[in-house]
């Protein structure tokens, strides 16, 4: 499951925007840390609503996402140290800027983001040094190519860290950042940044790549940007669907705060969607973009995985125009494939295996 963590300094606004996503109202979901929430969320996709409608099964399974809101600003959270642990399962970081007030401008947000940035920087940077110190004694004693590895790795880390450089920019190979992998650097996390705006603003959050320009945050390696009204949003959440589609419109938003923030999310990831259908079940599958069909049957079932023969494959657009995998079929429009064959987004996929 995918997991984000929400994160900014005091008063952004990042509780209500967990609460939002979650609608956790103070119903304490929590985890086993007590200074950390964590909601799972199911991810909103009409594709997977009209195959449910078409094929009525017993389950529709949309696919999750995992929230983690840290009580308090990130700051003392990542200066408290074992409080950050929360942080460091995640695989992406949701930075809450405050875009909400009067003398909000870009001095403002680009001091809230290079401040937290800083921070872990600061923070990745401490780990890196203990660690360094303590490898290169025993490289000294042992020739081991693994540890050597990673000893490089740590070095181009710190060299990058030391100039205040988020690891997310630094220049690592892909063997060097698995060498790395298991020291989860808080600032080699790919960030959203979440323009938290003022409600005479809610009809923007769609324009969020244009705020954030004239306010001098500048697009950065393994970072994107999305916007929403906090203030607005925790209203809607607690509406009716019929009344929250009323209450949108009066607002001039299009849609929830959850779709933009997971189709943000997603991007930044490199994340799509395929579909398996049927009677029994209808279900949504994350899987990374690039994924082979051997890898989308993993994700499935390692059993299915070891004993794939062949992917049959539908796109979304040529199920839904046939009106069923039989139809599909019988116009050419089901396809079969190997094991490396990449799935694309939105395609349905049921995968012939071997018991």
């Amino acid at each position: 499951m995918l997991k984000v963590g929400i994160v900014g300094l005091a008063q952004t606004g990042k509780t209500t925007l967990f609460r939002i996503l979650t609608k956790a109202h103070g119903s304490g979901l929590g985890s086993s840390r007590p200074e950390a929430h964590v909601g799972v969320v199911s991810v909103p996709d009409n594709r997977l609503d009209r195959l449910s409608a078409m094929f009525n099964p017993r389950k529709t399974i949309h696919a999750s996402v995992e929230y983690v809101d840290t009580a308090g600003s990130v700051i003392d959270v990542v200066r408290a140290g074992p409080q950050s642990a929360a942080l460091r399962e995640v695989q992406a970081l949701a930075l809450v800027l405050r875009a909400f007030e009067a003398d909000s401008g870009a001095h403002t947000l680009r001091r809230e983001l290079e401040n937290v940035e800083l921070e872990l920087v600061l923070s990745d940077l401490a780990v890196a040094e203990k660690r360094l110190e303590r490898l290169e004694k025993d490289v000294k004693k042992q020739k081991n190519p693994a540890l050597e590895h990673e000893l490089e790795a740590l070095r181009v880390c710190k060299e990058a860290l030391d100039k205040q450089v988020p690891l997310r920019e630094a220049s690592l190979s892909e063997e060097q950042e698995r060498a790395i992998r298991g020291f989860t650097f808080l600032s080699l996390k790919p960030m959203l940044y979440v323009l938290n705006l003022a409600e005479k603003d809610a009809a923007r959050t769609g324009a969020a790549e244009a705020i954030a320009s004239a306010a001098g945050l500048r697009p950065r390696s393994k970072t994107a940007v999305t916007a929403v009204c906090g203030s607005v949003e925790a209203e809607l959440a607690e509406l009716s669907e019929d009344e929250a589609a009323e209450f949108m419109a009066s607002f001039g938003l299009k849609e929830p705060a959850i779709a933009r923030l997971i189709r943000a999310s997603y991007a930044l990831l490199g994340l799509i969607s395929f579909f398996t259908v049927g009677e029994d079940e209808c279900r949504a599958w994350t899987i990374r973009e690039g994924a082979t069909a051997w890898e989308a049957a993993g994700e499935i079932h390692s059993d299915i995985q070891k004993g794939f023969i062949r992917a049959e494959v539908v796109t979304y657009e040529d199920l839904i125009s046939c009106g069923g995998i039989a139809e599909a079929r019988n116009h050419g429009r089901l396809r079969l494939e190997g094991k490396e064959y990449v799935v694309k987004d939105g395609e349905i996929v049921h995968f012939r295996h071997s018991s």
